[in-house]
């Protein structure tokens, strides 16, 4: 599993999971699978896919403002464990959260279909409550 964390002093921390084969997409729309408030972020700014060989690779969606990875502008690339990925204003980590041992249970499959802390409570409801009025 890959994890996100957001670097904001002035905006509470936000951790984003990817699981393996997972593709989420990263902006300020409700669409968006992890949603960002800040400046300079496109509605949908950026795709973000664990590959099959578990690398985590990062696209820019032709957002306005460019998708960097350690300070360099790039359409594409793969990220590392330590890497940081800006979109706009927003700077997040990137750690791979190492596999779980063998006698260790894995994620219940629940999560991938529902991806835990993509959006809070309150940001679920809003979406649900957009899609129902649909």
């Amino acid at each position: 599993m890959w994890i996100l964390r957001t670097l904001s002093e002035a905006q509470p921390e936000q951790i984003f999971r990817i699981l393996p084969g997972g593709v989420r997409t990263v902006g300020r729309a409700t669409g968006a699978d992890f949603i960002v408030d800040a400046a300079l972020v496109s509605r949908v700014h950026c795709r973000l896919t664990v590959r099959p060989n578990g690398e985590l690779e990062v696209r820019d969606l032709k957002s306005t403002n460019g998708t960097f990875v350690n300070g360099a502008r790039v359409e594409t690339a793969r990220l590392a464990s330590g890497d940081r990925l800006q979109v706009g204003r927003l700077e997040l980590i990137v750690t791979r959260d190492p596999a779980p041992a063998k006698d260790e249970p894995s994620e219940p499959e629940t999560q991938a279909s529902d991806p835990v802390g993509t959006r809070s409570s309150s940001e679920r409801e809003r979406v649900q409550r957009r899609r129902s009025a649909r």
